[in-house]
């Protein structure tokens, strides 16, 4: 049977409390930290040019009804011949961006530095948890659950009578770290500043802007866009309602 235990209030003042506490100083210290060691790198022209045609190209469907047949067919073929299109990238052109990235010396350096800025914060600070607060239930969740939460909300802790309401000190780590600091860092740094730890481990495999496969997704979206010339319809509406006015 799962045993009911009493919570210290020390274990609050001396280990809830604290880990907390250098749980958010540590992530607002290596936001810092990474934003000076984030480069500014100068845009490569060839990239810069396909992200402006691939504007240009959802602009030209955006507003297709708006233009006549006979234009709209003009751009489309502009933008998508096979011949020179802007649009139309051969199969011998095109770039893998996980090959881009190893071929380009300063987006490796920047994808290890943010590597590093995650890494080495994590591995030192789980040595000090491990170290100073391994083995304390420092909390216990208002509701019941099954046992299929006892390894995730108590690591550390090797007895199977207690209670899976309660949570280590080291799962409090691991949760408060991984998902519970989102909130608070979007309140200190802002929206776009609070990336919790994993959307970085999301974000480490991605490799950016992937030029062939935009070009190729709007070509497509061009090649089959049923065009219908709205100023037709805009003539007979205020033929209608000039009439009404007359009327």
């Amino acid at each position: 049977m799962a045993e009911d235990l009493v919570l210290d209030t020390a274990i609050r003042d001396w280990v809830l409390i604290p880990l907390s506490v250098v749980m958010v100083l540590i992530g607002v210290l290596r936001y810092f930290v990474s934003k000076l060691m984030r480069s500014s790198p100068t845009p490569d022209a060839k990239m810069v040019k396909e992200g402006q045609v691939v504007i240009r190209a959802r602009n030209l469907k955006a507003g297709a009804n708006f233009i006549p047949p006979k234009s709209f067919r003009a751009r489309r073929f502009y933008f998508s011949n096979k011949e020179n299109g802007l649009l139309h990238v051969p199969k011998d052109q095109a770039q893998n961006p996980q090959a881009q990235m190893f071929s380009d010396p300063n987006m490796a350096m920047d994808m290890m530095k943010k590597n590093l800025s995650m890494i080495i914060p994590q591995t030192l600070t789980f040595a000090w948890v491990n170290f100073f607060f391994s083995g304390f239930v420092a909390a216990k969740i208002p509701f019941p659950l099954t046992q299929r939460f006892r390894s995730m909300l108590q690591n550390g802790i090797d007895l199977s009578t207690v209670d899976v309401s309660y949570v280590s000190s080291r799962s409090w780590y691991v949760l408060l770290n991984l998902f519970g600091l989102r909130g608070l860092f979007s309140l200190i740094l802002g929206d776009e500043n609070a990336i919790d730890d994993t959307q970085r481990m999301m974000q480490m495999g991605g490799f950016g802007f992937d030029a062939s496969k935009s070009l190729s997704a709007e070509k497509d979206v061009l090649d089959i866009i049923q065009h219908e010339w709205a100023l037709p319809r805009f003539e007979h509406r205020a033929e209608s309602v000039l009439r009404k006015i007359v009327q």
